[in-house]
Order: structure tokens, then sequence, then C-alpha cells
């Protein structure tokens, strides 16, 4: 099977086990304000308080608060499994409070949890070699990497992970499912997986082993035609992708296909400097449109090597954060032209705001992210110039049509220079 195909045969993905997750445990499709060490940001100063809260009495906040108190009460007083644990109370109401918000991106950790997502990964992982999806209810295996320990093991794209070394992963957050995935080289995870079709769990004991995938991979197509895979965006991204252009130019290279198919997301300062080589200095990238009605303005920095030349765009469903906010400044700027199918829909900030006294922290969207032309994909995505679909046919003869028709566009466009 082809390179580029064997990244998007899986049709949807949301995080990559091995290279989305890092520099902090977020999973791909989220889109990260700064860079390491702490992608969580460390704690700023206290929020201004909204107008309903700020401007609220003493005696108006405790009428507020009276059914929380009178419902605490009731438990303390008429529970039937006494003593009842007031920190576990307190981390729910915490929870609930967030959850009402209805923002899948809000959420509390409590400090264990917080302690096992803030530890810091990046570069290379020891684990087993997936793309996985955390959104649903439990982790879900996209498609084992070829060669993986994973693909080895017989694990299937749209297995679930029910548990881990026997414990149940039934409401546990998805980046904490993956934390426990990951682990030392030559160590095994005793897996559990729910697949469709089997009557009973299967288990699986995986050897884990140390995998380093490159965030860009590349190579000169026919027709002097330069092809870039840009899997995440990390600290690696922007000069790998310089060095990739770089080479590609001196080879001949006339036009770019940038392939952003599965690409989950990653850190906005590398999303600033990927669409830099793309889009001329001064260019508006992206608006941050933070809910006090503040507006931060990102704009292409100088030095891009491909400013100038035709470009093509695939986008997948698993295109998200990162990779749209470059794809939606390309097609919105008409530097380019998007081709595939419609992107994951994910244009949102967060912050880890940690709680004082260890008590855990708090995961905060701050900010909505607009197209220079002032769209919002947040759970919308962005629609294809050129709508191609992987078919099953194109998966059974192993051909990537999307690529193969953005070769063709992009034939034509050179031709015409």
């Amino acid at each position: 099977m082809n390179k580029p195909l064997r990244y998007i045969i899986t049709g949807m993905i949301a995080g990559v086990l091995l290279i989305s997750v890092f520099t902090g445990g977020f999973a791909a499709g989220y889109l990260i304000k700064e860079e390491l060490p702490a992608d969580f940001l460390s704690a700023p100063t206290a929020p201004t308080p909204s107008p309903e809260t700020a401007e609220a009495t003493p005696d108006e906040l405790d009428t507020l608060f009276a059914p929380f108190w009178e419902s605490w009460q009731i438990v303390h007083d008429s529970y039937v499994d006494q003593p009842v644990d007031d920190l576990k109370l307190m981390q729910g109401a915490i929870s609930g409070m967030l959850d009402s918000l209805g923002d899948q991106h809000t959420s509390y950790m409590d400090p264990h949890q917080y302690t096992q997502a803030n530890s810091s990964i990046e570069g290379s992982y020891d684990g087993i070699g997936a793309w996985v999806d955390s959104t649903g209810d439990y982790l879900a295996i996209v498609s084992p990497m070829p060669g993986s320990p994973a693909e080895e093991a017989g694990l299937k794209p749209g297995d679930l992970v029910i548990a881990i070394d026997g414990e149940d992963m039934t409401g546990i957050d998805g980046d904490l499912v993956i934390r426990r995935v990951l682990g030392p080289a030559g160590s095994t995870v005793h897996l559990t997986i729910h697949r469709d079709g089997e009557s009973e769990p299967l288990e699986f004991d995986v050897t884990r082993a140390h995998i380093t995938i490159p965030s860009v991979e590349s190579e000169l197509l026919e027709n002097n035609i330069g092809y870039i895979h840009i899997f995440t965006f990390s600290t690696k991204t922007t000069p790998e992708l310089r060095a990739a252009l770089e080479d590609l130019l001196e080879q001949g290279a006339e036009g770019f296909i940038v392939d952003f198919r599965n690409n989950g997301g990653g850190l906005l300062n590398t999303a600033i400097e990927v669409a830099s080589e793309f889009i001329p200095e001064g260019e508006v990238v992206l608006y941050e449109q933070y809910g006090d009605g503040r507006r931060d303005i990102h704009e292409a920095l100088q030095g891009g090597q491909a400013t100038d030349l035709p470009i093509i765009v695939l986008i997948n469903e698993g295109s998200a954060s990162a990779s749209e906010v470059v794809a939606g400044a390309i097609q919105d700027l008409e530097r380019g032209q998007l081709l595939g199918v419609t992107s994951f829909g994910k244009g949102s900030v967060q912050n880890w705001i940690p709680l004082n006294n260890d008590q855990g922290a708090v995961r905060v969207t701050i900010a909505k992210w607009l197209t220079p032309s002032e769209r919002t994909i947040h759970k919308i995505g962005l629609e294809p110039d050129i709508v191609v679909e992987i078919t099953e046919e194109d998966i059974e003869a192993e051909r990537d049509s999307q690529l193969d028709k953005a070769v063709d566009i992009l034939t034509d466009l050179i031709d015409q220079e």
C-alpha cells in the first residue's frame, strides 16, 4: 500500500497515539497556545469575574448558592452510605459545573489525573504504534501503524479499548487512557478490546516499542510536483518542513501538494510558521477571538519559500485545529484550493489552569479562532473547493483518488504558469 493512502483510509481520526500526544498530554485535535515546556500554560492571574458575579453582593451570592448548600446538607443528612466523601463531592461539583457549559474541551482533572496528563512528551514515543480516536466513550483504534507492535499483536481499526491491565476504562478521559497505553519500550500492556461482531471482549498483550515518526515526509512526484505530508504541528515540524521545501525546490518543484489528512493539530506557533511558508509576509493567517471581545491578529512571517507557487491542500475528517488554521488561511487568501472532504471542525484554544493547593486543574476554552475572512468553523469544518471521497473500491485497489486528483489539477495549474 502506498504511503499516502495508508494514512487516510481510516476516515476519521481525532488523535495520534505516538506523535500527537505531545507537550503536556494533549491528543490531536487541540490548538495549543504556546510552546514547550507547558502547553497547559502556567496559571495566569485570576480571571476577571463576569459582570453578573462581579457586581453581585454577598447576599445575592448567598441566595445564588443556597440550593447548592441545601443539596449538600441533604446528602450528608439522608444519603444511605455514610460518611460521604466531601472531597469527591467537591470535585464532582466542579465537573458538573464545567459540563454544564456544553463545551467538550472544557473540563476538570483531579490532582492524580492532572499529574499524569502534565508529564511532558516530545519528539518520539514508547508505545504500541496506533492512530487513535479519543473523543468517544472509549479510546478507539483508528488504524495500527504499519509494522507496529499494535499491528503485530492483531489490533484492528474500530477496536475499542475497554480496559487496560485489567482496569476498566469506562468514564476515563480519552487523553488519560492514551497515557496508560504509552509506556517504556520493551514493557507489555494488556488491552481488553471490544470488537464489533465478537460476542466477548478480546484480550491482547502488546509489547511496547520506541517509535520515532517524522512530523513531515516529502517526495518529488511526476510533473515536478512536490508532495509534502505534514502529520502534526510540533516543535520539529517547522525545521523539517523548511528542509523539505528547500530540497524539493532544488529538485525543480514547480508546485506543491500539502497533505493535512488526519493531522489533528498541535502548537499554534507552529501553525503560523507553517502557513508562512506558503502565504506572503503580513497576510492575516487567523484571528483569535476572546470572550471579553478582545482579538489577537496573527500574520504570516517573512521568509516563506513557496509563497508564489501553486498549491493544493488535502483535507479530510481527521484534519483538525492547527491544520484547519493553515488550510483555512490558504483557502480564504486564495493561495490554493482545498481538496478532499469536510474537515473536523476544531477551532478553539484551551488553557489549563492549575487550582491552588494541588487540587487539580481546570481546562477552559479561552478563545475561538477565525479564518482571515472571519469565518468560524468550530463544529462546522472547512468545506473543500473540490470534493473527492475515498471509496471502498479505492481502498481495495490501494488507490489514493484524492492525491491522484490533486496531481491532475496541479499539473494543469503548472502548465498554465
